[in-house]
């Protein structure tokens, strides 16, 4: 379990507080994980994004009349803190019996709020349900690698001897798998997600062996965003690409779903949700 998280009210029974109470968001450095993967704030490897999206914000306007919207959180990937999840939610529930004269006032409280607990701009976007019902839902791009005949039996533990490169002059491809699977370090609840891979260089990843790398993770108990830049450095070290993506999009829980992308480079986030979430 991650020190701070020890701390946190994940786990634990909490009151839920229904007016507007920032004091509630927990933070929980990032250093300590960077730590378990040889990686400092200033050597990380990677840029990115942790994309949340909230489909329970609701809060009042001056007449006392309830509005609901979707929200969508950017926390940066280099930020000193991520939020703890369930005290982000008791944070968001704490708005339901607040008023705000009007969206763009709750919006600039959620991006001080946030921005200050992260230690870095928090990007927010407060959306309609018309806005996104129109936008549909996403299809991952790339090849699908779960229809693959292969046998597996590891479980418990990232395992990333098993993935293995095939010699190419240059390849560039993307690939995509709905198994990915973990456990919350706190609560031991699993966390399900879809991982994407876009890569380039002058070595192939086996695709059998990719699967049987992504299905180890299936017991293993650690962060959303963690499980991500795990994937994203074991294959840096494996290919040697001269681009290299990874995302994870995940399954909601509490009106919540965390979506962590790393890259060498910047990328434009496709945020339709998928067909699970």
């Amino acid at each position: 379990m991650h020190p701070a998280a020890e701390h946190s009210p994940l786990g634990k029974t909490s009151e839920y507080v229904a007016t507007y109470t920032p004091a509630l968001l927990f933070p929980i450095p990032r250093t300590a994980k960077w730590a378990e993967l040889g990686l400092t704030a200033q050597t990380l490897p990677y840029q990115g994004v942790d994309l949340w999206n909230c489909y329970e914000l609701s809060w009042l306007t001056p007449s006392g009349k309830p509005v609901v919207a979707i929200g969508e959180f950017a926390f940066a990937a280099d930020s000193a803190n991520i939020v703890e999840s369930k005290s982000f939610k008791l944070y968001l529930n704490s708005l339901n019996q607040s008023m705000f004269a009007s969206p763009d006032e709750l919006a600039q409280v959620l991006q001080r709020d946030l921005s200050q607990v992260s230690g870095a701009p928090v990007a927010v976007k407060l959306r309609s349900l018309s806005e996104v019902e129109g936008q549909g839902v996403a299809r991952l791009p790339g090849v699908c690698i779960d229809e693959l005949d292969v046998s597996i039996a590891d479980y418990a533990q990232p395992q990333p001897e098993l993935l293995q490169c095939l010699q190419a002059e240059s390849v560039s491809e993307a690939l995509h798998s709905h198994l990915l699977r973990s456990n919350c370090p706190v609560t031991g609840q699993p966390d399900w997600g879809s991982v994407v891979v876009e890569y380039a260089g002058d070595a192939a990843l086996d695709h059998a062996s990719f699967l049987r790398y992504l299905v180890s993770f299936r017991q293993h108990a650690d962060f959303h965003e963690q499980c991500v830049e795990r994937i994203f450095l074991d294959l840096q070290r494996l290919l040697k690409p001269q681009v290299l993506t990874v995302y994870a999009r995940y399954l909601r829980r509490g009106g919540l779903d965390i979506n962590p992308y790393r890259s060498t480079h910047t990328v434009q986030v496709d945020n339709r949700r998928l067909v699970r979430q």
